[in-house]
This record gives C-alpha cells, sequence and structure tokens, in this order.
C-alpha cells in the first residue's frame, strides 16, 4: 500500500494512465439500484484466493474473465456510474482449468461453475448469469495447492477528507479511500462518486450499500451516492 502525492509530470501521467488500465473492467456490484462497481482485477484476484482456499484439491485455474452477459440488454444504473463502467447486468465468468487425466473432465468442470459462482456472490455480490468453463490441458498427476494469491496491485491510498471521505472511511469494512481514478472523492451537482479498497472479511456489497447509505446522510441534499471498489484487502 502507498500513500505517495499524486502523478506529477509526464512520468507520473505514463504511471497514473497504466493504473487505470490495469484496473480492467468496472463490474456492476448488485443490481441497477445498487450504485456500486468493482474492478475487474479486485474480483479475479477474491476469486482465485477463494478456489486456492477451499475444501478439497484446489483447481489449476488458467484465464479469468468476467463481463456483462448480455450487455445490449442490462438495464441502465439508477446512479451515474464511474467512467467506462459496464452496466449493471448479470455477468458471466469465462475460465479455463486445467484438470487430471483419466478424471471425469465434465464434474471438474462442473466443481469449478459452482465454486466461482458461490464464491462471487458470497464474497463479492457479483450477480452471475453464466459460468463458462473449458478444460485446456491435462495433468498426468494431481497439482499441489497453490499458494492463496497475493494482492492484485499497489492500492493508492487516499486521506478522507470533507463529509463525504470521513463519512465513508467510517463504515465497517473500509481498508482505505483510494485515488486510481484521480481523487477519492468526485464530486458533481448532486452526485458523489466514492473510491475505496474494502476488507476481504467483508462482501464488498455490503460494504459499499453502507458506504452509500453513510455518505448520502453526511453531505448537504441527500446527493446521489456512487461506489467504486478499487481492492478488496486480505488482512492479517
Amino acid at each position: 500500500m502507498t500513500t505517495a502525492d499524486g502523478p506529477r509530470g509526464a512520468d507520473g501521467w505514463t504511471a497514473a494512465v497504466r493504473q487505470r488500465l490495469g484496473l480492467g473492467r468496472l463490474l456492476p456490484l448488485g443490481g441497477p439500484a445498487d450504485g456500486a462497481w468493482i474492478a475487474e482485477r479486485a474480483a479475479v484476484a477474491v476469486l482465485r484466493g477463494a478456489m486456492a482456499r477451499g475444501p478439497g484439491p484446489a483447481p489449476v485455474l488458467g484465464k479469468l474473465r468476467i463481463s456483462v452477459a448480455d450487455p445490449g440488454g442490462a438495464p441502465d444504473p439508477e446512479v451515474p456510474p464511474p467512467p467506462s463502467a459496464l452496466p449493471p447486468g448479470p455477468l458471466r465468468i469465462e475460465a479455463s482449468m486445467a484438470a487430471l487425466s483419466g478424471g471425469p473432465l465434465p464434474l471438474a468442470a462442473e466443481a469449478l461453475r459452482s465454486a466461482l459462482l458461490t464464491a462471487a456472490a458470497r464474497r463479492l455480490g457479483l450477480v452471475v448469469e453464466a459460468v463458462d468453463v473449458r478444460v485446456t490441458e491435462l495433468l498426468d498427476t494431481p497439482p499441489e495447492r497453490p499458494a492463496p494469491a497475493p494482492a492484485p496491485a499497489e492500492v493508492l491510498a487516499a486521506a478522507a477528507e470533507g463529509a463525504a471521505g470521513t463519512a465513508a472511511a467510517g463504515v465497517p469494512g473500509v481498508v482505505t479511500l483510494t485515488r486510481t481514478l484521480g481523487h477519492a472523492v468526485h464530486t458533481g451537482p448532486d452526485h458523489v462518486r466514492v473510491e475505496l479498497a474494502t476488507d476481504a472479511g467483508h462482501r464488498a456489497l455490503d460494504v459499499a450499500r453502507a458506504v452509500r447509505s453513510a455518505v448520502a446522510a453526511a453531505v448537504e441534499g441527500r446527493p446521489s451516492v456512487a461506489v467504486l471498489v478499487t481492492g478488496v484487502v486480505e488482512r492479517d
């Protein structure tokens, strides 16, 4: 985690662009009324970690990609979204995996599909419509259990300033406000967007909902509030 000052000069601007692109897609958490999004990078890290910690032999995951299942049919969000965020429709997870040679491949794929659906709902609050699993490699011996996935990247921590920032930072499950897209708190006419990292021990959607309520109550005029989760942090 770093608390360094914001980017300065050409090198700083380049680093900021790379950091933004590294987030991946901004995925909807919950439904159209929830006003919450999470960076794909953070969501994938949580899902990989859940697979590594699950009971029984851990699947050998390859690529993991999350997108809106039907972008054209997804509803509009009820609050202004972050820049380039995906619409709040049900999601599709695409995963590749290696399976043990000689074993029933459909059962291995179904076990991974079920585990990903459970982790996405219970740990994050993603609404997943489908999980597509492809077996791309066959193994001769059972794989060793992988180490839990590390944090996907540094979290650009930001100080809690103003009524909105102070209210958001005080919500249980918020580790820190972040500034990947610029400032931690973005204020517009009748709208506030808060960027933050959550504790892995709290479901991201529940934290986002609590932050929205706290910020709306703390800011004069009770504006609409959107939350962007840019990281999920494992605490020792």
